[in-house]
């Protein structure tokens, strides 16, 4: 029924605020949306306004914009008459495009819900980041929903960095992004004097279309692109990382005084006689915690202080704009791009010893069962009295009485009384449920040349764990504090598996004879228990392998979901506000509940932080895919050099093109294509995660040992070819049989989704 000219006013609960910031108001987005999503079908502009009741006094003009603007953002949808309707009522979903290296890629879509798959031909009028419109047009082979393209709202790239070629009189750009597929078409005009081979940046000047290549110029020539660090050049551009700092933020930086002042300290709690200590690994230079824990009559009293970022980074200034532009820190091998200058970094903010600094501190009562029984937060002034590293704190635990300790005897009673409480808190999170993962983190060894030497284990020890159990501690004290305020402010959230995946973990874990509890919902408690019935086995490792895999990745939100990998109902993080922007949020939130102010003024509205928890989740997604990108190209590049070579590897995953294979001893991972595998045909069967010949029963699995060697590197394409010598070699070769048989899989390699503690080289990631 249409609604009479001028009534549409009472009906739009938008009018109100629509009318004091224009002129001319228009019905709001809500009211259009719901005008059409009642109506039988579609309708055009004119229909449309006759439906609301638009009338002589309304402007049409601005009520046109407005359309416009719904259909650029993806609200509404035309049809081939031009009739509007809302976008998910005519079956079209916009999201963010994710490509893939083997030509495929992913719509996010912007509302949540299942990915959305796209196939090659949808993508070669695509790049990374296009926001789209996509109608669902079936499903794939794997039962996922697939898309067919409606439409590019905003191309996503507008830079792409790769390697100049110029062949036969055709000038093109190799992109560094193995995720873009096409190559980009370089006028002869637009070279900007780029010569073969070297690494460049272009401007794209056309997209991709259905037949065509994307167009662009040259704006930088990076270098050769075997040059020392150009891999790091080339992942900071590629992934659009901010890595140099704007004037207003250099000059905001500079204002700031280099020491704390007695005006700063005023209303603090003065914690300078306590004896706090920093525990960080041996190249860390910002530190942003310290931890002292007194004995108790029934436990201990732990102080857990963090650096007051919030103190000098202050909302909407230039220096918490970047911040929020950044996101986080980006910690590549030999450099780090950090999200505060380093004035604040590695100076005023980081708690180095013997100088006074401004800090966060979350005072915990613990009792010998490691239960946190109160807490409290307080704004206070300490000064760190030693900067330990991991390895001394572990030495001194170890002997007391050894050549460490003695250096600082007056503290080692402190650490012993960390070490108990530890204990007791380790405990605690094993009664829970916690899972524990048992990685190998590795460390690159560089050359004078800065290549790769050797790439090392780093072994976490017994004062890893222990900053990692109080780092914990506080961070759901914190949770907890801002849930029972009431403010909205980051969770880190981290949701149960999908139950597609929980379904083909267990089928999995039924092959080796191992069960995973808790039905079609299982806990972390029910994780747990399968990796310890796991224990002991040949297979244990290819066990955590697939439990980890089955995972969720972990992120940022205002809702409060839990964590489900440490087994907690809250859990946020508010132990590193110099190098993560969701800790400085929470900061704030804390410090504006301890002063008691109304929950109304808060300085960041709920829909504004909801905003903060998405980027803070994908820019941290950014940095993790430019430091992946960065340690494969070093390992291509060293690899180059061995071509020829054999080697022993183990199978760390298997797929329906082949077999990836980790290099005993060099951590680095190559591919045996299905195609290379002689004598027979193969077929892939993924809920055993192996692949099994049809006529020789031939059967490739994780964990098995190979021989190999090292076929080809595609320095370009991040590639590393490997050929299974004949026999496969080693006592692990493949054989006919269950899972069950697989000798034991080399530690090492697997994403922690859900798992970790603290971000950069001070452990696991949470």
């Amino acid at each position: 029924m249409k609604i009479k000219n001028g009534d549409w006013r009472k009906h739009d609960a938008d009018y109100e605020r629509e009318r004091l910031k224009h002129p001319h108001p228009v019905p709001g987005r809500a009211y259009i949306l719901k005008i059409l999503t009642n109506h039988s079908g579609p309708l055009t502009s004119d229909e449309l306004a006759r439906e609301i009741g638009l009338g002589p006094e309304d402007s049409l003009e601005a009520f046109a914009k407005r359309m416009q603007a719904m259909l650029r953002e993806g609200q509404v949808v035309q049809n081939r008459r031009g009739a509007y309707g809302p976008a998910r009522s005519m079956n079209v979903i916009k999201g963010t495009v994710s490509g893939h290296r083997d030509g495929f890629g992913w719509l996010i879509p912007a509302d949540g819900g299942p990915d959305i798959f796209l196939n090659s031909r949808q993508m070669q009028q695509l790049l990374p980041g296009d926001v789209v419109l996509v109608r669902i047009s079936g499903t794939n082979e794997r039962g996922k929903p697939e898309g067919t393209l409606v439409e590019v709202l905003e191309r996503g790239t507008k830079t792409v960095v790769g390697r100049f070629q110029f062949k036969d009189g055709v000038c093109y750009v190799i992109p560094d992004n193995t995720k873009i597929q096409q190559d980009v078409l370089i006028p002869p005009e637009a070279r900007g004097g780029a010569t073969h081979g070297q690494m460049v940046v272009a401007e794209l000047t056309a997209p991709p279309g259905n037949r065509t290549m994307p167009v662009g110029k040259i704006i930088e020539v990076l270098g050769e692109h075997l040059a020392p660090g150009m891999e790091i050049q080339a992942a900071i551009r590629t992934h659009s990382l901010p890595s140099e700092w704007p004037a207003e933020v250099l000059s905001e930086a500079a204002a700031i005084p280099d020491h704390v002042r007695h005006e700063d300290i005023v209303g603090r709690l003065d914690l300078r006689t306590l004896p706090l200590v920093t525990i960080d690994g041996e190249d860390a230079r910002d530190f942003d915690d310290a931890v002292y824990a007194k004995p108790e009559k029934d436990g201990w009293t732990l102080w857990v202080a963090i650096a007051d970022v919030a103190a000098y980074v202050k909302p909407g200034k230039p220096l918490d704009v970047e911040a929020a532009n950044r996101g986080n820190s980006v910690y590549f091998p030999q450099q780090v791009i950090p999200m505060l200058p380093e004035k604040l970094s590695n100076g005023l903010c980081s708690l180095n010893p013997d100088v006074e600094r401004l800090c966060m501190v979350c005072e915990m009562q613990v009792n010998r069962l490691g239960e946190v029984q109160r807490s409290r937060f307080h704004q206070a002034v300490m000064l760190s009295k030693a900067r330990f590293t991991y390895n001394e704190v572990f030495a001194i635990l170890e002997n007391p009485n050894g050549p460490e300790a003695q250096k600082r005897s007056h503290l080692v009673g402190h650490l012993q009384a960390l070490d108990a409480l530890f204990h007791a808190l380790f405990k605690a999170r094993q009664a829970r449920g916690a899972i524990d993962f048992d990685t190998v983190e590795t460390k690159v060894v560089f050359d004078k040349d800065r290549k790769i030497e050797k790439i090392v284990p780093v072994h976490r020890n017994r004062a890893h764990r222990l900053i990692e159990e109080c780092m914990i501690a506080a961070n759901v004290e914190a949770a907890k504090f801002v849930g029972r305020g009431k403010l909205p402010t980051p969770f880190r959230t981290h949701a149960p598996p999908e139950t597609e995946k929980v379904i083909a973990l267990r089928e999995f874990l039924q092959e080796l004879g191992l069960k995973l509890g808790g039905g079609e919902r299982p806990q972390a408690l029910d994780y747990a228990r399968a990796l310890e019935r796991a224990q002991g086995r040949p297979d244990t490792s290819i066990v955590q392998s697939i439990l980890l895999r089955s995972m969720m990745r972990a992120c940022y939100s205002t809702q409060n979901i839990g964590h489900f990998g440490l087994a907690l109902e809250e859990y946020a993080h508010f132990t590193s506000p110099i190098r993560r922007y969701p800790d400085l949020l929470l900061h704030r939130g804390i410090k504006h509940l301890l002063q008691k102010k109304p929950l109304e003024t808060f300085e960041i509205a709920p829909s504004d932080m909801e905003m903060f928890c998405a980027r803070s989740s994908t820019t941290e997604r950014r940095a993790d895919e430019a430091v992946r990108d960065v340690m494969v190209w070093l390992k291509c590049e060293h690899m180059h050099e061995h071509i020829g070579e054999v080697y022993t590897g183990v199978v760390t995953s298997v797929v329906g093109f082949g077999l990836f294979v980790e290099l005993e001893g060099l951590f680095i991972e190559g591919l045996v294509h299905v195609s290379s595998l002689k004598n027979d045909y193969y077929q892939f069967e993924p809920k055993q995660h192996r692949l099994r010949g049809e006529r020789s029963g031939q059967v490739y699995a994780m964990g098995q040992k190979l021989r190999v060697k090292l076929a080809r590197v595609n320095l370009d394409e991040r590639k590393i070819d490997l050929e299974l010598m004949d026999g496969g070699g080693g006592a692990g070769s493949p054989r006919k049989g269950a899972a069950k048989h697989m000798p034991q899989q080399k530690k090492g390699g697997f994403r922690r989704d859900g798992s970790g503690g603290r971000t950069k080289h001070k452990g696991r990631r949470r």
